[in-house]
């Protein structure tokens, strides 16, 4: 495959947006419009949050030496710095400006309140993304990934894409923005624990390593857990659908550990979409 391609990682974006899909289904209205810019803003951030990865653990000497885990373009040598330096200021480039279409289709300008709000917001991600693990304070190498995956991919997408929809907050969508986090926490949490070994080698300490094995695999099984709880509590009882996908994958994540864990990726993100289409139904 295409290097520049494979350094974009294609399998890590219908996971990035499903707070947008779950947010806009549980609006319960549809500007396309809206809807449209807001998955091009949310695919543009998690691509250039993955290239700033791919070289701030490259500039670490993180990726040096993996087992079970695939060599981007950076890390194989079919990529230079120079490249991806180029490839993260155009991803910069797209977030602003699919993000400044989406905020002026919503509310009809950039100067009103709520624009603003949203364009500081923006700001916030595109940091968030860059800051990662680049810099000599990235806060992905002191346990915070976590939190920030939480936060954007979680409560403000979901949040987020229904406020564009509706004009509007209230608290079954702060819930379920809430609880779509949480999967998409173990999905980073999952990564962790299978480079947990390489990356306390090179002092990235990921609240994986900090639980260690045992403990990331118990926190895992509260994210799940919870997930679930909350969509049923708040009456939306079919997430209830990934019950048997995800008994299956916390019984993989339990009896296998480090490469043999990155075949349940995809299981956690695909599932994790279907719970977001569903919430239009």
């Amino acid at each position: 495959m295409n290097p520049y391609i494979t350094s974009l990682r294609l399998r890590t974006l219908p996971l990035s947006v499903s707070g947008i899909i779950l947010g806009t289904g549980l609006a319960g209205w549809l500007n396309w419009w809206v809807f449209g810019l807001a998955i091009g803003t949310t695919l543009c951030l998690q691509i250039l949050s993955n290239l700033c990865n791919e070289l701030g653990d490259a500039l670490k000497g993180t990726d040096s030496d993996q087992h079970g885990r695939k060599a981007y373009g950076l890390q194989s040598g079919t990529i230079t710095r120079r490249e991806i330096e180029i490839m993260i200021f155009l991803f910069i480039a797209l977030s602003v400006l699919f993000g400044l279409g989406l905020i002026y289709c919503a509310f009809g300008s950039l100067f009103a309140t709520p624009s603003l709000i949203f364009i500081g917001l923006g700001l916030l991600a595109i940091i968030g993304a860059i800051t990662y693990t680049l810099g000599k304070h990235s806060y992905g190498y002191i346990g915070l990934g976590d939190l920030g995956v939480f936060l954007f991919f979680g409560l403000l997408s979901t949040i987020g894409a229904f406020y564009l929809q509706t004009q509007t907050i209230n608290g079954s969508v702060i819930w379920s923005g809430f609880a779509i986090g949480l999967p998409c926490v173990g999905v980073l949490n999952l990564n962790n624990i299978r480079d947990m070994n390489n990356d306390h080698a090179h002092g990235k300490r990921t609240l994986a390593s900090r639980l260690g094995q045992k403990g990331a695999k118990i926190y895992h099984t509260c994210l799940i857990i919870a997930c679930l709880t909350i969509f049923v509590l708040q009456g939306h009882l079919w997430t209830l659908c990934v019950t048997p996908i995800w008994i299956w994958h916390l019984w993989f994540i339990w009896t296998h550990e480090e490469s043999a864990l990155d075949t349940q990726m995809p299981v956690l993100m695909l599932s994790t979409g279907l719970i977001s289409c569903l919430g239009w139904v």
